[in-house]
């Protein structure tokens, strides 16, 4: 099985949030997850990772977005 780390939107019409989603690779976007690892909020810049599962995830082979790479690299920054 090959999975993705992604993001997820939720939230309202012109309210855009998004979950960061451990999903195979083959579900749509919104569709169902394995596993839920943060969230951010683009209104406020507001980005919560839960950097433990997100390198068990790596570990195991499962590739991030670049959206999401670029989060997790500004995350290791810190």
């Amino acid at each position: 099985m090959s999975v993705k780390i992604r993001m997820k939107r939720t939230g309202g019409k012109n309210e855009a949030r998004f979950r960061v989603v451990v999903a195979d690779i083959r579900t749509q976007r919104d569709g169902k997850v394995i596993e839920y690892v943060g969230h951010y909020n683009p209104a406020k810049k507001e980005r919560v990772l839960d950097m433990e599962r997100i390198n068990y995830w790596l570990g195991v082979g499962a590739k991030p977005s670049e959206t999401v790479a670029s989060m997790i690299k500004h995350a290791t920054k810190k």
